[in-house]
């Protein structure tokens, strides 16, 4: 399994990096986590005839904004967008006119699925869903494939689902907009800590921090004090940037 961090931030671009999405690609598919700014770089990547999946965590725009980029890529096998029970009408009203290029315009196909937390079995991989705690409703994902599980908590403070969520999880993919030691109970995201905490929780064999508040985030020189603060919880902590890619 190759991961690919096509965009590292949260909320929006800026020179450290563009919007969250992030590349998976296994032997039969490619996977996207979330559609942020970062997804034009994806053609760079989707280069073989496999089927293309696209997880989105919630609507907050950081996290769908690269949608209206999607005529820009050739899918020939197709595209299924994965999303939260409930937020496919609110997706499909926005990608639309006067808006965008709807889906139903795009040269390849293009499928949903909501999901509920159901198991879900589908090209080579493994899905399930669970909830996270954040200001909308959000929902975060477990990969399993090729003898790996990886888990992506995005937008969410602490909880015990994304703890189960994230269990004896090779990868831990986690968001870290907070700065350390910072939270925020009316709407909230993970800092350096608590995100190591997580990881710690659930057993994870690695963590990655992303989605970096952009403003409180301006440099990479915070984003590595951000890894120290984390390390000091659990030491296989590292910091995605832009364009990094890692093997497990």
């Amino acid at each position: 399994m190759k991961v690919v961090f096509l965009g590292t931030n949260g909320w929006y671009d800026s020179p450290t990096g563009n919007t969250v999405c992030i590349l998976v690609e296994t032997a039969r598919a490619f996977m996207l986590l979330d559609a942020g700014s970062g997804l034009h770089k994806a053609d760079r990547y989707l280069k073989a005839d496999k089927p293309v999946h696209l997880f989105l965590s919630h609507l907050h725009l950081d996290h769908i904004i690269g949608l209206h980029l999607l005529n820009k890529f050739d899918m020939p096998e197709g595209l299924t967008i994965h999303c939260q029970n409930g937020d496919l009408e609110h997706l499909k009203a926005v990608i639309a006119p006067p808006y965008s290029m709807p889906f139903s315009a795009l040269s390849y196909p293009v499928d949903f699925i909501e999901h509920d937390g159901a198991t879900l079995d589908t090209d080579g991989f493994t899905v399930r869903s669970a909830p996270m705690r954040h200001s909308v409703p959000t929902i975060g994902f477990r990969i399993e494939t090729e003898g790996k599980t990886l888990a992506y908590c995005p937008d969410t403070g602490y909880c015990d689902s994304a703890v189960e969520l994230s269990k004896d999880a090779d990868l831990l993919i986690a968001e870290c907009a907070f700065r350390p030691g910072e939270e925020d109970e009316r709407w909230p995201h993970l800092n350096p800590e608590s995100a190591a905490r997580l990881a710690h929780d659930a057993g994870a064999k690695k963590l990655v921090l992303v989605h970096f508040d952009a403003y409180r985030y301006p440099d990479l020189e915070m984003r590595r004090r951000a890894e120290s603060a984390s390390k000091r919880v659990f030491t296989e902590t590292s910091i995605a940037i832009d364009n990094q890619a890692y093997a497990i």
